[in-house]
């Protein structure tokens, strides 16, 4: 990239990098769906993504996979946004609004390989499960697990 303002690529595997190096001991807040606050150093969100890479790889997602979310915007999904895009596999966010017919469509014209989903969220997606064969692993995550 040479002749460019950056003189490095500005992809969120950069960000997370820079923001690990420069930020490490400052405060990550989010707020959960409880009301309560959840607060981490940014090294421990680089930490804690890099181990979310190696999970997913695990589960035999590579780069140009898509991997989606079904999750309320907390300090999870914050990491799974890192993860999936840093790896080169395709995040894709579900809108957790969407009717039961809606979201099978987009799972299943999207080709999502892993679905992340909110444990306070499983009884809206549970259904759809034998409707989307393409779909190998469904995650449930849960916002107070450490």
């Amino acid at each position: 990239m040479q002749g460019l303002m950056m003189d490095f690529s500005l992809d969120t595997q950069a960000i997370l990098r820079r923001g690990g190096q420069i930020f490490a001991d400052r405060e990550v807040v989010t707020r959960l769906s409880d009301g309560s606050y959840h607060r981490y150093s940014f090294a421990q969100l680089e930490r804690r993504v890099h181990r979310l890479i190696n999970a997913l790889r695990s589960l035999g997602i590579q780069p140009g996979d898509r991997v989606a979310t079904f999750c309320w915007n907390h300090y999870r999904h914050l990491e799974l946004y890192f993860a999936i895009s840093s790896m080169g596999a395709v995040l894709h966010t579900l809108n957790i609004r969407l009717s039961s017919d809606q979201l099978e469509y987009i799972i299943n014209h999207a080709d999502d390989k892993v679905i992340f989903v909110d444990s306070s969220l499983l009884e809206l997606l549970e259904p759809l499960q034998p409707n989307c064969p393409g779909v190998s692993h469904y995650v449930v995550i849960d916002e107070q697990d450490q």
